[in-house]
């Protein structure tokens, strides 16, 4: 009996030691910020614009102003994403005469800053206020987020009154995420950065697109779902059939220029 007790011990203590690491280690496991900026975009239309956060940190974002659409598209991408990335999503968008603003975070593509739940907001919530600014009005805004990105499009679309929401890949909360991929530890409960879109849907009173890559291994398309069923109307739901997370992009963007032509304002 007194061996059964020190293993059960040992076991305690080892679990304890997970559930510790797991704790202190969670934001390293959650953003993988690429470190390098690069000092010029890949498409000539897009302006570096420097931008300062409420908490002062001095961050920089890639514009490219709208040709011949009235709408300029607010992307906010992934967690192991960066401003090279948004721009090459951004291509489709730009020809088609969209204004494309790709927000970049703190502690992204060597910019200064620690990658949290609260400095993300800050950061988007600084380049929407500078596109405001520049003369977009709010409405001609529509929020694009994909992965990580759509619980930070999520949260600026509860606080401007933008004219429209797409979410690629999106989770329901990284608290339930982090439940599905580390089952044997009480992740929902030791998650700081929840990014709690299962809760905020239905505060947001703009028309949604919501969408899926059917195969997508890392974020359940059933997130998705669950989630399009939260969204107050008018809203709109695609799987995508044959890709995962990372790849549907090219699957979306016909779905998503479809869709800004009759869902939101011109």
């Amino acid at each position: 009996m007194r061996v059964l007790r020190i293993f059960a011990l040992l076991a305690i203590v080892a679990y304890a030691a997970i559930v510790a690491a797991f704790y202190f280690s969670q934001r390293s496991l959650l953003y993988f910020p690429p470190r390098g900026y690069l000092e010029k975009a890949p498409n000539k239309r897009f302006l570096e614009v420097p931008v300062t956060t409420a908490d002062g940190l001095s961050l920089k974002a890639w514009y490219a102003p709208a040709s011949s659409k009235s709408s300029t598209i607010v992307f906010f991408h992934g967690n192991g994403d960066s401003l090279l990335g948004a721009a090459q999503i951004a291509e489709p968008y730009i020809r088609a005469g969209y204004g494309f603003l790709a927000v970049e975070y703190r502690g992204y593509s060597g910019l200064p800053g620690k990658p949290t739940e609260v400095g993300l907001y800050n950061d988007a919530r600084a380049c929407i206020e500078k596109l405001i600014a520049s003369g977009v009005a709010p409405q001609h805004i529509i929020l694009y987020g994909h992965s990580l990105g759509t619980g930070v499009a999520v949260q600026m679309a509860r606080e401007f009154p933008v004219g429209g929401l797409m979410l690629l890949a999106p989770c329901l909360s990284i608290a339930s995420l982090a439940q599905i991929h580390y089952p044997f530890l009480p992740a929902r409960l030791l998650v700081l950065d929840r990014f709690e879109n299962d809760k905020k849907i239905s505060h947001i009173h703009v028309p949604v697109l919501i969408a899926n890559g059917a195969e997508d291994q890392l974020i359940p398309p059933s997130h998705g779902a669950k989630l399009f069923s939260l969204a107050r109307d008018p809203k709109e739901y695609h799987s995508i059939p044959g890709t995962g997370h990372n790849d549907s992009f090219e699957g979306f963007t016909p779905i998503s220029l479809d869709w800004i032509a009759h869902a939101c304002p011109p």
